[in-house]
């Protein structure tokens, strides 16, 4: 049997007999938590690695196909400059931008809708419909309308994103209980005071659920609507020419940079959502 099949096989054994003691550990110390915590994902990402390295390595599996990932980490040496402009301009530019007045919209118009009955029996049901439109029918429009630079991905990540923020802010305005509610009417409170105190706290878990949910479509969306149109610079425009032009391992190494971006974004929202959501049970409950 080839030997890179054979280290594949006992460096996966052995690093899933290691996870399977850590995750039955039983510590009382936050900080062995929080490294076991860690250490569990980490182990298993660079087990796939390996894994992943050995398979390509044993069965000989053409680089055009599918490229080792020493083979994609000696690219993205190679090309950090390339890497950082596409980076800038499709994650710094396109994602940040659109991301941010996306939501921030999004949110302004659920208020709205909360506001007036009417909004919400007519706004809501084309939101739905328009939530629904695929990427690739939006992008080649919006290039048309705002251009090849980057103020057109930034119009496509506003309708990926204006959509999950409008919803769930408006599921979450609604989940304060009616008992709650008369509580606050009974204090005299009006309706700004009541939204500020009550139904906005408790509509937080929905609005960052919408957060977090954004922050990976906002990235799909962005590179998606590159391949239609910008130029020459940025994650999905080097995507689709370098796969033209059969360098698979530039491909990945984009690949490998946009799943960084999209990951640590995320983890950021997340981070913020756990100060800001302190009281909520799913946070309690994964403190204890």
């Amino acid at each position: 049997m080839n030997g890179y099949l054979v280290f594949a096989f006992v460096f996966w054994l052995c690093t899933w007999g290691l996870n399977e003691w850590l995750v039955r550990l039983r510590t009382k110390d936050p900080a062995a938590r929080r490294a076991i915590g860690i250490a569990v994902p980490l182990i298993f990402g660079v087990t796939l690695l390996v894994i992943w390295e050995c398979l390509v390595r044993g069965f000989e599996i053409p680089s055009i196909l599918l490229p080792a990932p020493s083979m994609i980490w000696a690219r993205i040496l190679t090309s950090t400059h390339i890497l950082w402009a596409d980076f800038q301009q499709t994650f710094l530019k396109s994602v940040i931008t659109g991301y941010v007045a996306g939501c921030s919209l999004g949110f302004i118009a659920a208020i709205l809708i909360d506001r007036s009955p009417f909004l919400q029996k007519g706004l809501l049901p084309i939101g739905n419909f328009v939530s629904a439109l695929p990427v690739v029918g939006i992008a080649p429009i919006m290039v048309m309308w705002f251009g090849f630079d980057w103020q057109s991905k930034v119009a496509v990540v506003v309708i990926m994103t204006f959509f999950p923020m409008l919803v769930n802010t408006v599921q979450g305005l609604a989940s304060a209980s009616h008992m709650e509610r008369d509580l606050m009417h009974t204090y005299a409170a009006s309706w700004w005071q009541t939204l500020v105190r009550l139904r906005l706290p408790a509509a937080w878990p929905f609005i960052f659920n919408a957060l977090k949910i954004n922050s990976t479509l906002a990235l799909i969306g962005a590179i998606v609507a590159e391949f239609f149109g910008t130029p020459i610079v940025g994650m999905g425009f080097r995507i689709s020419t370098e796969v033209g032009r059969s360098n698979v391992d530039m491909v990945w190494a984009e690949i490998a940079v946009a799943a960084l971006a999209g990951s640590v974004f995320y983890g950021l929202v997340a981070l913020a959502e756990r100060r800001v959501t302190f009281w909520h049970p799913s946070v309690r409950g994964g403190r204890t």
